[in-house]
C-alpha cells in the first residue's frame, strides 16, 4: 500500500495542514479542497471531485469518509458590524473601521459536527458568515495584494452567546464548538464574483446576503487583519453577519450555503 507522507496526520499534525494549504494555494488549484478522516482514522487533505475525494492516486467515496473542518486555523479572525442591514437592525452607528476579535482553534468544528451548547445559557444565536481562508503566512498585506494571499472561501457559523457579551467577546464567542467551518475551501476561481449567503434554521430561511454588501471589502479586511499581526496558512477571516441573527436550541439544524462553496450543516444539542 502506498504511504502518502504529505497527507497523513503525524505527530506534527499542524505542519501537514500548513503544507497542504500552501500547496493548493501555490498551484492555483481550481478544485475544492477538503479535509477528512479515512477508514483507518487518518486525517487527510484531498480534492473534492463530485461525490469523490481524490488524494494523489487514490479515490474515496465522500459517503465513506468523515469530513472535518477543511483547515486547522491557528486562529479565526472575527469581524463585527460589516453589514449595514445588521447595523440598522441593532440601531447602531456605522463604524469607520472593522472591529476584530479572535476565536481559538478549539472553537472550530467541521461539517455535520454536533454543536454542544453551554449549560444554563438561553441567548445563544447563529450568525452565518462568509469565511476567507488565508493561503500563506503574511503580515502587513496592502489591500492591492490581498487576493494573492487568499486560498479561497468557506462557510462559517460564528455562534454567539449573547448572555456573555457584556463579559467580553472571549466569553461570548470562544467556547468549544462555537465556530463551525466547512465543508470545503473553494478557490476564488470557482466562486462567483458576488456569492450569495443563505442560512436556514430547521428548513426556514433566516439570513440572506451577498459578498458585495460588506461595508469593508475582503481586500480591506485582509489588510486590516494582517496589520501588525501575522496570519498563517489556514487561518480564517470570518467576514461578519447580516441581519436576521436568531437563537438556536437543542434539536435544531443549521445550514449555511454560499454560492460556489456548498452547504455547511450542523446539529445543535445541549
Amino acid at each position: 500500500m502506498t504511504h502518502d507522507d504529505d497527507t497523513d496526520r503525524t505527530a506534527d499534525g499542524r505542519a501537514v495542514d500548513q503544507r497542504a494549504i500552501k500547496s493548493a494555494h501555490a498551484s492555483n488549484m481550481t478544485g475544492k479542497s477538503v479535509r477528512f478522516r479515512d477508514e483507518s482514522g487518518i486525517a487527510r487533505h484531498g480534492r473534492l471531485d463530485g461525490d469523490r475525494v481524490v488524494v494523489g492516486g487514490r479515490t474515496y467515496d465522500v459517503e465513506d469518509v468523515d469530513l472535518l473542518a477543511p483547515v486547522e486555523p491557528t486562529k479565526v479572525v472575527g469581524v463585527g458590524k460589516t453589514y449595514r442591514s445588521q447595523i440598522e437592525e441593532l440601531g447602531e452607528a456605522v463604524p469607520e473601521r472593522p472591529t476584530l476579535f479572535l476565536m481559538p482553534p478549539k472553537a472550530v468544528v467541521g461539517p455535520d459536527a454536533t454543536v454542544i451548547l453551554p449549560n444554563d445559557e438561553d441567548r445563544i444565536c447563529f450568525e452565518g458568515e462568509i469565511g476567507v481562508v488565508i493561503g500563506e503566512e503574511c503580515r502587513d498585506v496592502p489591500s492591492a495584494d490581498a487576493i494573492d494571499v487568499v486560498a479561497g472561501y468557506t462557510c462559517v457559523n460564528d455562534i454567539t452567546n449573547f448572555d456573555r457579551v457584556d463579559q467580553g467577546l472571549v466569553q461570548a464567542k470562544a467556547f468549544d464548538c462555537a465556530t463551525p467551518i466547512g465543508p470545503v475551501v473553494a478557490p476564488p476561481a470557482s466562486v462567483p464574483d458576488d456569492p450569495m449567503l443563505e442560512l436556514h434554521l430547521n428548513g426556514e430561511r433566516e439570513q440572506r446576503t451577498s459578498l458585495s454588501k460588506l461595508l469593508f471589502p475582503v481586500e480591506e479586511l485582509v489588510e486590516y487583519a494582517s496589520s501588525g499581526m501575522t496570519l498563517e496558512a489556514g487561518d480564517v477571516i470570518s467576514t461578519g453577519t447580516p441581519a436576521g441573527v436568531g437563537p438556536i436550541h437543542d434539536g435544531d439544524t443549521v445550514k449555511i450555503t454560499i454560492g460556489g462553496v456548498g452547504t455547511l450543516t450542523n446539529h445543535i444539542v445541549r
